[in-house]
Parts: C-alpha cells; structure tokens; sequence
C-alpha cells in the first residue's frame, strides 16, 4: 500500500499505538489501514456417488480442476457466498448445504471455509469463470491436475469421511516453506 484511501496521502508503517502489528497508517489524517485475510467460500457438491469438479476458465491455474468456491463478496454469508460461487461457476445449485471444513493458508492470508451439499438434479454446466463442469468418481478424480492444495485436502478429508459415514466438523491449515514444499495439518 502507498496511499492513504481517505485523503489520498502516502502512507507509512508503524505500530499504532495500543497495537502490536505494523500497519500502514496515513501521518496526515491518521487512518490505519489494517489488511486482514481474506475468505474464500466454495462447496463439495455430491450427486449420487460423485463429486462436481470445474476446471479453470481463468488464472491463477487456467485449466485445472477445482470445486467451485471463490472470494466472499460484502455483505453475504459464508453459505451464500458458496453457493454463489457454485452458481457462478457450475450453474450449479445445491441443496443441504453445512459447513464441512475450514483451512487456513498464512502464506497467502486466506481462508478457506468449504461447505458440503447435494447437486440440484446432479445438473451443471460451465459459467464464466469454468471451461468444464463434471462430475467425477472418486476413481477418476484427476488427483494430478487439481488447481490448489486446499482443494486437494478436502476432497481427501471428503472421502475418508463418506467411507464412515460421518462428518465432523474438520479444521486444518496449508503451510508453505521457501523451497515451496507444502505442509497440511488437520487438527
């Protein structure tokens, strides 16, 4: 950040007083500029024993496979959000929608809160943001062309759970170290 979204004057970093983070904060009008992470919204929809997949119609990761999920707007919920999302992308609209798990990435200030539900008719087709739309298997899940790691870890999380027939609430973070080696914990 370099300018203040209030008056417009170069910002600086400091610690506010009463804090404990360096923020960017405007010496001319005083507004802290707090930057906080942001939260991403999507949904494993199920129809019958497979899963709805999209593959990317834009960067980051044109081309690969995802769930549909995507930024929370302001101003909705995190369930309206993924099924926004899953509307946006799919055309797809799901039923029985609960919270499944949450994942948080630190390196890239996100979090991700993944919902399950039932795929409307087992119907989808490609929105905007997808060049395809299927519904996979868990066999056929193309494990090896998955656009994010967080997508990889509930789907896995997923499946192990359908097996015994029981969903728990799952919590977990993705780490990245410099050489790039990605770390899941689930707690």
């Amino acid at each position: 950040m370099k300018y203040c979204t209030d008056c417009g004057a170069k910002v600086t970093q400091k610690i506010p007083q009463g804090d404990n983070r360096l923020r960017y904060v405007c010496p001319k009008c005083e507004m802290i500029h707090y930057q906080n992470p942001r939260i991403i919204a999507g949904c494993i929809a199920q129809h019958e024993d497979r899963i709805l997949l999209c593959k990317r119609a834009i960067e980051p990761r044109l081309g690969l496979w995802t769930l549909p999920a995507g930024f929370m707007e302001n101003q909705e919920t995190t369930l309206q959000a993924a099924a926004r999302e899953s509307y946006e992308e799919a055309s797809a609209e799901i039923s029985d929608m609960a919270l499944y798990c949450t994942y948080s990435i630190p390196h890239i200030s996100q979090v991700y809160m993944m919902y399950r539900g039932t795929l409307v008719n087992g119907f989808s087709e490609p929105g905007e943001e997808s060049l395809e739309t299927r519904l996979f298997r868990e066999d056929e899940i193309p494990w090896d062309q998955l656009a994010f790691p967080v997508i990889t870890a509930s789907l896995e999380l997923f499946f192990e759970d359908r097996k015994q027939g029981h969903f728990p609430l799952r919590n977990g973070a993705i780490y990245r170290d410099e050489q790039q080696n990605i770390t899941i914990e689930n707690y």
